[in-house]
């Protein structure tokens, strides 16, 4: 943002000044995620209005504020203390004031702390307002494009930072593989190359988005299957670098019928029978599909009585 802070305030003011700010109430601000000019003039005008911010990290808050000309009581809402903090947060909301939370970037109480500062101060009776902003899970999916195509499942899971090792992480990972909407992972720079790895063995049929370092100078995004991530990442030093957000497409739907037989098994059988006798069509058939063999069998016999299929 290159306006001096008084007329980026002032700017502020006047595009969201007009709408009411109740006092004793949170404010839930979304900040940027890397690009100072995705700050929202609504996210500047709460800030500008809050008589105390409420955050993640003071350090990285009071920077923000700066660059806004802004200089705010702080109080620090973190992991670690989020349920005592919050207890001084509706001190404040009790004295009719204005608190504003943020986290050190993007939209708080999703991935960064507080949830429990949100439902603490719902439950005490005070009203909490949600102003929307940048967020690196909804950018990483508009990267990927899977949204979802025709013939996928629709809406995504998040996933957030899976477990660091062990057996937690191997039934995240097992959870991953049979899940058939879009999952949208973090990861850190110094796992990226182990989660790469896994994702490759655990979920070799699906595509992924890397993302990485969104909304910077150097942000780059990369589609691939995930058999190829692995290599890719090691191509080059540079793309291991920075925060990353994963995007594990979404499955194919597979059509079944009400009898249980995919549609892709039962043209598969169709296509054998016209070539071979019915028990070696059905064997073949088990043999490229994994599906029982009396299920094959029962469903061999009913096309054999139906006929040739309209469509060969």
């Amino acid at each position: 943002m290159s306006l001096p802070a008084s007329e980026l305030l002032a700017t502020a003011r006047q595009a969201a000044g007009h709408q009411h700010w109740p006092t004793g109430a949170l404010y839930v601000v979304a900040t940027p995620i890397g690009n100072l000019a995705d700050f929202t003039l609504r996210a500047i005008h709460a800030l500008a209005l809050a008589d105390a911010v409420a955050c993640e990290d003071t350090r990285v808050s009071a920077g923000l504020l700066r660059h806004l000309g802004l200089d705010k009581p702080l109080l620090a809402v973190h992991e670690h203390n989020e349920r005592e903090a919050a207890e001084r947060v509706l001190e404040r909301l009790a004295r009719g004031e204005r608190v504003a939370y943020v986290s050190d970037a993007g939209t708080p109480a999703i991935s960064d702390p507080g949830a429990w500062l949100v439902a603490r101060t719902r439950a005490a009776g005070y009203p909490v307002h949600a102003l929307p902003g940048a967020s690196a899970v909804v950018t990483a999916l508009s990267a990927a494009g899977d949204g979802p195509l025709p013939g996928q499942a629709g809406g995504f899971v998040f996933a957030g930072f899976l477990p660091a090792k062990g057996r937690e992480r191997g039934a995240a990972l097992a959870a991953l593989a049979t899940e058939p909407r879009s999952v949208v992972l973090f990861e850190a720079p110094h796992r990226i190359d182990t989660l790469a790895q896994e994702l490759a063995q655990a979920c070799s049929a699906r595509t992924v988005t890397l993302c990485r370092e969104l909304t910077k100078q150097f942000e780059q995004s990369h589609t691939a299957p995930a058999t190829a991530l692995p290599a890719w990442l090691a191509e080059d030093a540079s793309r291991r670098r920075g925060e990353f957000v994963v995007v594990l497409h979404a499955q194919a739907v597979v059509a079944v019928a009400e009898d249980g037989v995919p549609e892709t098994a039962r043209r598969q059988l169709q296509l054998l029978m016209r070539e071979l006798p019915l028990k070696q069509a059905v064997a073949l058939a088990v043999e490229l599909s994994g599906l029982p063999r009396n299920q094959l069998y029962d469903e061999a016999l009913r096309l054999k009585a139906a006929g040739p299929d309209p469509r060969d």
